[in-house]
């Protein structure tokens, strides 16, 4: 009996690329904008294959508002990259992903990502998940907004982007700022098809 010939290794990267995945990838940006508490939030508790994008501006803003660098993040995802890293995998759309989430999301990258500018890993991974028709996630953070970030997020809604402001629910009468803001990461956790917190009355479905 001959030998088996060995796979051609692109035979073989296509193969693996047909294997669904057991688990779920999610590619979470957070830039400048204040809010990022609900990042950090998010990046915690989702579930899965996480990797993290973190601009300039993102950093410092999660030292002045938590009081965390991203080292403190590092065990709750696989690798964290930075914004100007545009060699990164999730800048070509051969790397699948299931959701790409930016939380907190500027209104400048809005902007950006509405009109097609990719000048980041941040907005080229967004330019990616829009070709490739993967979920896009943006949870803006600014109030109140101007007519250009509300034609800009209308623009992006078209293309099937969910455009998620963070407001955080309080029917469940959060009793601190962490339970505040883990009620709108419940949401987030929600849309994404992942298990999350009670809904509103949701005793009254038994």
């Amino acid at each position: 009996m001959s030998p088996a010939r060995p796979t051609p290794p692109r035979r073989a990267a296509a193969r693996r690329r047909a294997t669904p995945r057991a688990t779920r990838r999610y590619l979470i940006g957070m830039t400048g904008a204040s809010g990022s508490a609900f990042g950090v939030d998010l990046i915690r508790r989702c579930p899965g294959e996480k990797y993290l994008v973190l601009s300039d501006w993102a950093r410092q803003v999660l030292q002045t508002e938590t009081g965390l660098t991203p080292s403190a993040l590092e065990p709750f995802v696989k690798r964290i990259f930075a914004d100007s890293d545009l060699a990164a995998p999730f800048s070509s759309g051969s790397n699948r992903h299931d959701a790409l989430v930016i939380v907190p999301c500027s209104v400048s990258t809005l902007a950006k990502i509405a009109a097609g500018i990719a000048d980041t890993l941040i907005t080229r991974a967004a330019q990616v998940a829009l070709k490739e028709r993967m979920r896009v996630v943006l949870c803006v953070r600014e109030t109140p907004l101007s007519s250009i970030a509300l034609e800009n997020a209308l623009k992006l809604s078209r293309e099937g982007v969910v455009i998620m402001p963070i407001s955080p629910p309080w029917y469940q009468a959060p009793r601190d700022l962490e339970a505040l803001v883990a009620g709108f990461t419940d949401k987030v956790l929600a849309l994404l098809g992942e298990r999350a917190g009670p809904g509103w009355r949701d005793t009254e479905l038994e």
